[in-house]
């Protein structure tokens, strides 16, 4: 289930997929207009888009992540949330072979968990770069993405990876069990280790942000 291109599954050097960039770009304009899109790629060093048919740079793109953290905290969390839930859609609909997707959700959760992880970490480049992603329980599912590059050097007091939940939420209310849902428990930003995303059927701990 790569986002982008080929690379043999492991750690990244410094690429991520590229919908990490691309499906936050639209967001940012409905939200602001081309100003704001432009304005905050101009903070992330971004002056020309990248070639996004194969995985891209990780810096710029987690400096535009951050910079819209910096710029826009009470918009950021809904914005990369929406991108999440594109970016797995994107995934589903084009990196997963149909016959596996109709399998996954043809098999009862408790099969299909670790299905879905299998194939996640086989992949996890693609939204991990040079951070490590590691499966911590299948059940209930739980990973890691140790050194996460996205939120690398920033402080918080919460979580603030908005962005990968989503990607693992939809992934997983699409393909495992529609009641499914995915929050952030640790965060790099909060000085863990590594952020740790619990993966399961509790309702009251999404981490999808109201809309704004």
């Amino acid at each position: 289930m790569p986002d982008g291109g080929g690379q043999p599954a492991g750690r990244s050097s410094g690429r991520i997929g590229p919908n990490a960039l691309t499906q936050l770009l639209p967001l940012l304009e409905k939200a602001g207009g081309p100003a704001l899109r432009d304005g905050l790629l101009a903070e992330a060093g971004i002056f020309t888009l990248p070639d996004t048919t194969g995985l891209i740079e990780e810096g710029p793109v987690a400096r535009l992540h951050q910079a819209l953290r910096a710029s826009l905290p009470d918009l950021a969390p809904s914005l990369a949330w929406e991108a999440g839930l594109r970016t797995a859609d994107y995934i589903i609909a084009n990196r997963i072979p149909r016959p596996a997707v109709l399998l996954m959700q043809a098999l009862p959760a408790r099969l299909a968990a670790p299905l879905l992880l299998a194939a996640i970490a086989k992949h996890a480049w693609t939204f991990a770069g040079s951070g490590r992603f590691e499966v911590l329980s299948c059940r209930p599912a739980r990973v890691a993405i140790h050194d996460n590059p996205v939120v690398r050097g920033e402080a918080s007091d919460h979580p603030l990876c908005h962005w990968h939940a989503a990607v693992f939420e939809r992934l997983f209310s699409r393909l495992v069990h529609p009641g499914w849902c995915a929050r952030e428990s640790q965060c790099c930003a909060m000085a863990h280790a590594a952020c740790v995303f619990e993966i399961g059927p509790s309702a009251s701990g999404r981490g999808d942000p109201a809309p704004v």
